[in-house]
């Protein structure tokens, strides 16, 4: 959530970054009410408050008629401190629900608009020009890599099996992520993949994104859709230690509904409900994470060239960010059976917005308790197959294993087995 501060300090600056999201500005407007309404109860309470610390003195003081009357007073204003106590936790709540409506700043430099308004920053790589372009999900069955068709039968549409050489290809990738994430210092965790609703709460998915979530009502606990979300709550409630930053890099499976995109990539492993991910976390000072960004995108650009696929770096429009991004970049592979660029990686700066919901602070300087900043980016996930299947298929439905990949999927080339 935003820094009530700014709020106060600058509320115009949280209003241009609503216009620039393309959202309302009533959310703020809602939100300042709302602070003032709190600050109004919490003055009146204090004010009663000491009234009734010097009611209290008078009284051990006085003596017959004069205490009897004092008594008198001191039970009623014992009620009014009740009833406006009372009101500071109403209207403090008031503030909270209405902080949570308000997405993340939109840092400067961001541009404008919405889904379509992307800004390309570089391509890397050309394309190859292919006599006969098979899509991911034919070379996978020729392969004997991937059966959608029993995927289906055993849990529904948008799931699949990842067999034989097509789970040795997704093995290979998210171990070569997890080497390349050591290599850059991070720590691999393997998290867990059911969360309390605070954790879901506090980094921002339970709002615009809620319908993608998968919830379990009798336990109260949700499905992850990125290991984001254990790593963001992982340090829930402590002051840590930012001198360096902590980064981290999550391996799990995630879990999205993708609700309201039927019709959309019902083709393959493109868009399902189900899938592996290698996700980078980290928890830095708020100065330092702009940089930080930029080494998660650089680790990104690592892995792309890894697998040898054409790609293009974009940074996202204001509009298409989510609620706790104040800054996005994607990285979009070539799919040549679609003749365009589709999303592979995303890193987001999310700021202190995530960590002032999940109250992680460092100490500065000074020794004072401050709100880290929070960034997130994908190292690797099943997506990426589709990627590679394609970008290195040959005539003869084989596919070519990148070299950096050949280690861990034990093989040169994929061949086909049907």
């Amino acid at each position: 959530m935003i820094d009530l501060r700014i709020l106060r300090e600058n509320p115009d600056l949280i209003r241009a970054s609503q216009r620039l999201r393309g959202a309302s500005e009533s959310s703020v407007d809602a939100l300042i009410d709302a602070d003032a309404a709190h600050r109004r109860a919490l003055h009146a309470y204090e004010e009663l408050r000491a009234g009734q610390k010097t009611l209290g003195k008078q009284v051990a003081a006085a003596k017959g008629d004069e205490k009897a009357e004092l008594l008198a007073r001191t039970k009623q204003l014992s009620a009014d401190v009740k009833a406006a106590e009372a009101l500071v936790t109403e209207t403090g709540d008031a503030v909270k629900a209405a902080q949570m409506a308000v997405p993340n700043i939109v840092e400067d430099g961001v541009p404008p608009g919405g889904e379509d308004d992307f800004v390309v920053l570089r391509n890397v790589g050309e394309p190859r020009k292919l006599d006969k372009v098979r899509d991911h999900l034919e070379l996978g069955e020729l392969l004997g890599a991937i059966d959608m068709e029993r995927g289906a039968k055993v849990s529904g549409s948008r799931f699949f099996f990842l067999t034989g050489q097509g789970a040795m290809l997704q093995l290979g990738l998210l171990n070569l992520a997890i080497q390349r994430a050591l290599a850059n210092g991070l720590t691999p965790m393997i998290t867990p993949v059911l969360v309390r609703p605070e954790s879901m709460e506090g980094t921002g998915y339970l709002g615009e994104h809620a319908t993608e979530v998968y919830y379990l009502e009798r336990d109260d606990q949700y499905l992850v859709g990125t290991s984001e979300v254990s790593l963001a709550a992982y340090h829930s409630g402590e002051i840590l230690d930012l001198n360096a930053p902590k980064r981290y890099a999550g391996w799990s499976s995630c879990f999205r509904r993708e609700a309201g995109s039927h019709g959309k990539d019902t083709r393959g492993i493109i868009r399902v409900h189900q899938f592996d991910k290698v996700e980078m976390f980290s928890f830095c000072k708020p100065e330092d994470a702009q940089a930080e960004h930029l080494r998660m995108l650089r680790m990104e650009e690592e892995m792309m060239a890894a697998i040898e696929v054409p790609y293009r770096v974009i940074e996202t429009a204001a509009g298409d960010l989510g609620t706790s991004a104040a800054r996005k970049f994607d990285i979009e592979a070539w799919f040549p059976s679609q003749e365009r660029y589709r999303e592979l990686t995303s890193s987001s700066n999310c700021t202190t917005f995530q960590a002032r919901r999940l109250n992680v602070r460092y100490r500065d300087e000074e020794e004072r308790s401050q709100i880290a900043a929070t960034l997130n980016g994908t190292l690797a996930t099943t997506r990426w197959i589709v990627a590679i299947l394609e970008n290195h298929q040959q005539e003869d439905g084989s596919v070519v294993v990148p070299e950096a990949l050949r280690p861990f999927v034990g093989k040169d080339v994929l061949e086909p087995v049907a």
